[in-house]
């Protein structure tokens, strides 16, 4: 089911899979997390060879999100593993986190389209901020993506297209996904090490949502994106609320 809402509309990977788990299997937040980072990292290697392929990868872009957020997961996966993950503290502040992260994700799923209208409308930033503010953003991202494992896209290219007018959709949202490979390979290893990933489980998600992004990828052209759009985003806007509030 997650495949095939990726496959039509690019986005709803983390967003979806991690609160499917937590709410629907009972799985715990750490374990979710975990395992869904790896899945993350399989999948958007495969997205990421495709779009390198066309030509579609800003690779200064790439490099500035890494240059903040791969330290900044590291950081985080430190602390975590200090404190532990699978104490009830800890399914707490994961799943408010996540909660948080899931209606962030919902808001810039559904302004995306006004808010690259009005990104176009203005000039780029001089070099200088626009690199602070990208490695910043790469590093909010890192903390972000450890803790929850969404993040990595819809916010990523929401930013992305506010502070790099000049480049096309397709080649912010390419650039995107290149970054959240080491991103989620970084977090999901870290999250692995301290003993946070379900291998079985993870290897049942990726028979199943691969087929799914290949049936919904050919059938994509024939549904209105717009409607599943705005349908994902009331879907995590609601899943949001119930974590947040659980």
């Amino acid at each position: 089911m997650v495949g095939f809402v990726v496959g039509l509309t690019g986005v709803g990977g983390g967003s979806l899979m991690t609160p499917l788990l937590i709410l629907l299997f009972g799985i715990h937040p750490a374990t979710a997390v975990g395992t869904d980072l790896l899945y993350a990292a399989t999948t958007k290697t495969a997205g990421t060879l495709v779009h390198g392929f066309n030509r579609l990868i800003d690779w200064r872009v790439v490099g500035r999100l890494a240059l903040g957020s791969v330290p900044a997961a590291a950081v985080t996966l430190w602390i975590l593993a200090s404190t532990g993950t699978q104490t009830s503290g800890a399914s707490h502040t994961l799943a408010l986190v996540l909660g948080t992260m899931l209606v962030l994700t919902a808001i810039s799923i559904a302004l995306r389209p006004q808010l690259a209208r009005f990104a176009g409308r203005h000039r780029e930033l001089p070099m200088l901020p626009q690199t602070i503010l990208t490695v910043l953003t790469g590093v909010a991202l890192g903390v972000l993506v450890s803790l929850s494992s969404v993040g990595a896209g819809a916010i990523g290219v929401t930013v992305l297209l506010l502070l790099y007018p000049k480049l096309s959709t397709h080649q912010i949202v390419g650039s995107d996904i290149a970054h959240a490979v080491p991103l989620t390979l970084v977090a999901g290893i870290g999250h692995w090490a301290i003993g946070d990933v379900d291998w079985h489980m993870l290897v049942s998600l990726l028979c199943g949502s691969i087929p799914g992004i290949l049936i919904a990828s050919r059938l994509a052209p024939r549904i209105n994106e717009r409607i599943i759009r705005w349908l994902l985003a009331i879907i995590l806007t609601i899943v949001g609320v119930r974590l947040v509030t659980s």
